[in-house]
């Protein structure tokens, strides 16, 4: 526990300095925001700030940092100082910078902010990949909810009874404004979910189980720890509690909501690192399960701990919860990918959205898809399983654009860069070692994909200083002329 405890201190702590020194970095200011200038009364909609943080806490949330932290916790304790260092000085970085860069840019979408600093290609690439995850988002967190849903009911509302509920449900969140469904049950969803975390954190330290300590040793525990090692395996299952580029999809939204870029860091930066206290206190529950239950780390099922976690500790209060967080987190996280994917693919079309008619021609194509992912994915287990691990891979790259373009931005503007480059070098090597080792990617040996993955490294090295010289080259060419 004293790990734990130092861990939890770490990611407070984080906050107020290292996100101190972000706002620092970024310099908010008193600057009108999209949310005022641009009001339609549909996305860019002025909201309490509150409200922003609850609902941008629950939109990169969800079942994430829950579910990914107990598969997580089966490698040990490494999963700890990932969890404290992936959310200090790299998931709240991504997310505040993502955040920021599109209200200080009219409230724009990621793919916009990427092509900015990217060009136009990477744009083009990036609103096609945005859109493509957002989708399988939706569909992965819609086919989920109405299995366990089925389950609940009679056998008469089967599972596609209710995935016809929770469909319809994310059609009306992705049509309806901003704040007639997500603003208004977002907050207590949002609740809920911290209510239960804060539940366990307290069952913890009653409890006080003897949870290993990193002093211990970092060594992977996971039964399949010989095929699932933890340089990369890790670092892309435990993503929503430390970094994912799913959130700079969903930024952009509460960026049309603020009234102030001075509360950036709280909003962003701060959902981010109350995320990761949430992924560390299930990563520390499900050790303890683990080590409690016979055979418990063999359990690969996510939502069995969640059920005996919540109903051991937390009674009929914490079934009750456990319910609510295995079935309407996911759904909150579906119904802002849809809408995320409207406003990509509306600021790519130069289509203002305050007509009905005009939403619907975006939405009606992408639900189209939507339902032909989900069929695919009700077939048979293994097609919905192939969809959910090419999600999480598909996240975490889009984390490294997200990441290349805020440093670029910092090189432009002249900022300390150093922030986000060493992070979009290490999730660069992450990422393509995963698809490399992975058991749904190439399947290489081991040692094969980790000199790929440095090699990745060392190329995006040399792209980046030979961009950054040839850069210095034409200010000072420019400059030379204009001293003439």
């Amino acid at each position: 526990m004293i790990s734990f405890t130092l861990c939890l201190l770490a990611l407070i702590v984080g906050y107020f300095t290292y996100g101190w020194l972000m706002e620092r970095v970024f310099g908010p200011d008193d600057r009108k925001t999209p949310a005022l200038t641009k009001t339609d009364g549909v996305d860019f909609i002025p909201l309490p700030t509150w409200r922003v943080f609850m609902i941008q806490f629950l939109n990169i949330a969800g079942l994430g940092p829950i579910f990914g932290a107990i598969m997580g916790a089966k490698f040990g304790t490494s999963s700890y100082l990932w969890i404290v260092l992936g959310s200090i000085f790299a998931g709240a970085v991504h997310d505040y910078f993502a955040g920021m860069l599109s209200m200080r840019n009219g409230g724009e979408s990621l793919p916009e902010t990427v092509g900015r600093y990217l060009g136009l290609n990477t744009m083009q690439v990036m609103r096609g990949f945005s859109v493509l995850l957002l989708i399988l988002v939706g569909s992965v967190f819609a086919a989920g909810p109405a299995g366990l849903l089925a389950k609940l009911t009679p056998d008469s509302l089967d599972a596609t009874f209710w995935l016809i509920v929770v469909f319809a449900y994310y059609v009306l969140a992705t049509l309806l404004p901003v704040d007639k469904i997500i603003g208004k049950i977002y907050p207590l969803f949002a609740f809920a979910l911290l209510f239960m975390a804060v539940g366990i954190l307290v069952m913890l330290y009653v409890h006080h189980p003897a949870l290993p300590e990193l002093w211990d040793g970092l060594q992977n525990t996971n039964p399949a720890g010989d095929a699932l090692p933890i340089f990369p395996i890790m670092f892309v299952s435990i993503a929503c509690g430390a970094i994912s580029g799913f959130h700079a999809t969903q930024s952009p939204m509460m960026a049309r909501c603020m009234t102030s870029e001075r509360h950036g860091r709280p909003v962003f930066y701060g959902a981010m690192i109350t995320e990761g206290i949430v992924a560390l206190v299930w990563a520390a529950a499900a050790t303890y399960f683990f080590q409690s239950t016979p055979d418990g780390i063999h359990e690969n099922n996510a939502a069995v701990i969640v059920d005996s976690i919540t109903r051991g500790w937390l009674g009929k209060v914490g079934g009750v919860l456990a319910i609510l967080g295995v079935i309407a987190a996911p759904i909150t996280s579906g119904d802002t990918a849809f809408r995320s994917a409207r406003l990509i693919v509306a600021d790519f079309l130069h289509l203002n959205q305050k007509s009905m008619k005009r939403r619907l021609y975006i939405s009606v194509p992408m639900f189209a898809a939507a339902i032909g992912l989900l069929l695919y994915s009700f077939e048979d287990a293994e097609g919905f399983n192939m969809i959910w691990r090419y999600f999480s891979w598909s996240n975490q790259v889009l984390a490294v654009f997200t990441l290349w373009t805020i440093t670029v931005f910092l090189v432009v503007t002249k900022r300390p860069y150093i922030i986000t480059l060493l992070p979009a070098l290490f999730m660069t090597s992450v990422s393509v070692t995963y698809i490399c080792i992975a058991p749904e990617g190439l399947r290489l040996p081991h040692i094969v994909s980790y000199v790929i993955g440095i090699a990745s490294v060392v190329v995006a090295c040399v792209w980046f200083f030979v961009w950054q010289n040839r850069r210095k080259a034409t200010e000072g060419k420019e400059t030379r002329k204009l001293s003439v």
